[in-house]
């Protein structure tokens, strides 16, 4: 029989082990669930991701005076096909104003392959984490609201990317 002795090194280490695996899953492109055997697999709306949401936000050339980059990709939960036409709106606490503010606020389509990106100010930390949002809610699919953590708060864009299902 094996004896296993802890001491407080081994715990440290396995403890810290256990907690960068853990966060390594906060800075992968929101959403990005992947490819399931029986295709892709619907995105699941994120703790956070609706905060501050307003409905019916302006479909927008830009957010104020831009410098950051929000994009993705919008597909079909099962064969994955790209969706054109998808309306995302997208906000976050940026240099120019907090994330409950209109003007921090604004929506972009999807072009023909499913792609949306939409320039906005620079996004900074709020609660320590900087961070965007975005929701998807059409009505087509059902809604999915996002929040994917930036790895750095000196990044100049931020992916997300959603897997709609019919709602």
């Amino acid at each position: 029989m094996t004896h296993v002795k802890f001491d407080r090194r081994g715990l440290i280490i396995g403890a810290s082990s256990m907690l960068a695996a853990g966060v390594s899953g906060l800075v992968l492109p929101a959403g990005a669930q992947g490819q399931v055997a029986q295709g892709f697999a619907p995105t699941q709306s994120m703790p956070g991701g609706s905060n501050n949401y307003q409905k019916g936000a302006k479909i927008l050339e830009r957010i104020g005076k831009g410098g950051f980059w929000m994009s993705g990709t919008v597909r079909r939960a099962g064969d994955g096909a790209p969706l054109a036409g998808q309306r995302i709106q997208i906000w976050a606490h940026t240099v120019e104003g907090q994330e409950h503010e209109p003007q921090s606020h604004g929506a972009t389509l999807t072009d023909k392959e499913g792609k949306f990106r939409l320039e906005m100010p620079q996004i900074i930390p709020l609660f320590g984490q900087p961070h965007g949002h975005l929701a998807y809610d059409s009505g087509e699919f059902k809604t999915v609201f996002l929040r994917p953590v930036m790895r750095s708060a000196k990044d100049k864009s931020l992916e997300a990317h959603f897997i709609l299902q019919p709602a």
